[in-house]
């Protein structure tokens, strides 16, 4: 049970620092990598990320390979 409580730590620090860098990107101006389609009409505004999708399933499916491989050893 103790492990689990562990890993419940890690993850909720694993949040709160990308929270934060989220943040703090979103304070300095930050609104999105070239290719995110954004359109703003009349009475609706609409954000699609697909580029920052496309780079943070890159970046998760990296970190994921990294751990399976370094658990390995």
């Amino acid at each position: 049970m103790t492990d689990l409580g562990k890993l419940l730590v890690v993850f909720a620090a694993a949040v709160a620092l990308v929270g934060g860098a989220l943040w703090l990107l979103g304070k300095c101006g930050y609104r999105g990598l070239p290719g995110d389609i954004f359109h703003r009409g009349e009475h609706l505004s609409f954000y699609f990320p697909i580029v920052t999708c496309l780079v943070l399933s890159f970046l998760l499916t990296l970190v994921l390979w990294l751990w399976q491989w370094l658990s390995r050893r």
